[in-house]
């Protein structure tokens, strides 16, 4: 397991568990994936790992002290996650999510590379269900109500709707015709204008307008 900030190519991964029989578990896991070397202060890192059992008053404490001061992004390592559970886990920031029962080198270094380059990573189901909810919302909340969200042009909805639905900048930089350098710009435009922290959260603000 590597304790330093390890060789240039590596991606510096902070560990946080309530317990030290998880916490040194899974600093050995991250260890052990490729390209990821575990670092012990939050400040070296560019992705943090929170394990916990689910997003309860005290993870979400930790995981907004660990996006103080603009810290790295967050994979939440979590035994279960219920639909406010998961709400919550991306409100505070969380980026990415792997299932504690599932969670092993291959699931962990593909949330950890996804996370580390600005995409989020969440396992099917929860993007299903994160969907689910939004539409909910837009059906029962906002659309008895009349209610819209000006701010966002056509071109920035149709990126967050085909972020939405899996693709990666890549892929919606070819659907749109335009450059990966564009549709990067577009997602950094739109977390800065709403003060949002990955364009996890773009999509969810956007599901929460009803626009997407």
């Amino acid at each position: 397991m590597s304790t330093g900030k390890g060789c240039a190519s590596e991606v510096a991964v902070y560990v946080y568990a309530g317990d030290p029989v998880s916490q040194s578990g899974m600093s050995l896991l991250v260890g052990a994936c490729p390209g990821a070397a575990v670092v012990a202060d939050i400040d070296g890192a560019e992705v943090a790992v929170v394990v916990a059992d689910s997003v309860d008053a005290e993870t979400s404490r930790v995981i907004a002290a660990l996006q103080r001061d603009g810290s790295p992004p967050v994979v939440l390592v979590a035994t279960r996650l219920d639909d406010s559970g998961l709400m919550a886990a991306i409100e505070s920031g969380v980026a990415g999510v792997v299932y504690r029962d599932q969670v092993d080198t291959e699931h962990l270094h593909r949330a950890l590379r996804d996370v580390a380059a600005g995409r989020g990573s969440l396992p099917a189901d929860l993007t299903a269900r994160l969907m689910e909810r939004m539409a909910e919302m837009q059906r029962r909340v906002l659309a008895p109500r009349g209610l819209t969200a000006p701010g966002l042009s056509e071109r920035e909805i149709e990126v967050l709707r085909l972020l939405a639905e899996g693709y990666d900048t890549a892929e919606v930089a070819g659907r749109m015709c335009y450059s990966e350098r564009t549709v990067k710009g577009v997602l950094h435009d739109i977390t800065r204008r709403f003060n949002l922290k990955n364009r996890t959260q773009a999509v969810v603000f956007a599901m929460r307008k009803g626009l997407i």
